[in-house]
């Protein structure tokens, strides 16, 4: 993306906040990440640097470094740091240089994300959601992210293979469409609802027409959803 110009600039003390979105709050999120288990000091060194605060509503800037998710309107949420840093942490596990990520909503994922990677492109279904993003990413000198307003379960088939493929949202099933735009022997990470309707974390790798999916954890998200909203 190109960066920002000074029609566009932060006020003085936005970025690095005050109180409840000083540094010393995103210091103590990242030690908190760090005994939940993140082990990889990149996610931990830009999770702390950056300011997570800016991707939520004013009026929930003061909450943002806490261990929970917020709403960030349009039904959707800003996933808690954790799910955050855990998602990344999975995604810098196989070395990536392309990386697709479904659901750029607030844009905080996708920040980490693309100061970790060497290019990200990012699917949005909304269209307000998509917007803010790119504006909040604008601002934050984000160079290596191309965003597009779609149906996020249609991937960006022109873009593809992609090493790593990250859904946001819980599907029912796997996308064949996503399967297909992987690169042999890439990943794809996804939220994945079961039958009793728990959540799983599942990390599928392509072999050539195989995939092998592993379960990792119990997760929650917002359903992934058809169809664009503008």
């Amino acid at each position: 993306m190109r960066s920002p110009d000074s029609r566009h600039s932060l006020r003085p003390g936005l970025m690095q906040g005050i109180g409840m979105t000083s540094q010393r709050t995103r210091d103590r999120m990242a030690d908190r990440l760090a005994r939940q288990g993140i082990a990889d000091r990149r996610v931990l060194e830009v999770m702390a640097s950056e300011p997570r605060h800016l991707f939520l509503d004013e009026a929930l800037a003061h909450r943002a470094y806490e261990d929970t998710s917020l709403p960030i309107g349009h039904g959707q949420t800003l996933s808690q740091p954790w799910i955050v840093a855990r998602m990344t942490e999975l995604v810098l596990e196989e070395a990536p240089g392309r990386v697709l990520e479904i659901g750029t909503g607030s844009g905080y994922q996708t920040l980490v994300l693309a100061r970790l990677v060497t290019e990200l492109w990012s699917v949005e279904r909304i269209n307000a959601l998509h917007r803010r993003a790119g504006e909040r990413l604008r601002l934050l000198a984000v160079h290596n992210a191309r965003l597009r307003l779609a149906d996020g379960g249609h991937g960006w088939p022109e873009a593809a293979p992609f090493e790593v493929i990250l859904l946001t949202a819980c599907a029912s099933a796997l996308p064949e469409p996503l399967l297909a735009q992987l690169a042999d022997g890439g990943v794809l990470i996804a939220p994945l609802a079961s039958r009793d309707g728990e959540q799983w974390l599942v990390r599928v790798r392509r072999q050539g027409d195989r995939f092998e999916k592993q379960r990792l954890e119990r997760v929650r998200f917002v359903p992934l959803l058809e169809g664009v909203i503008r």
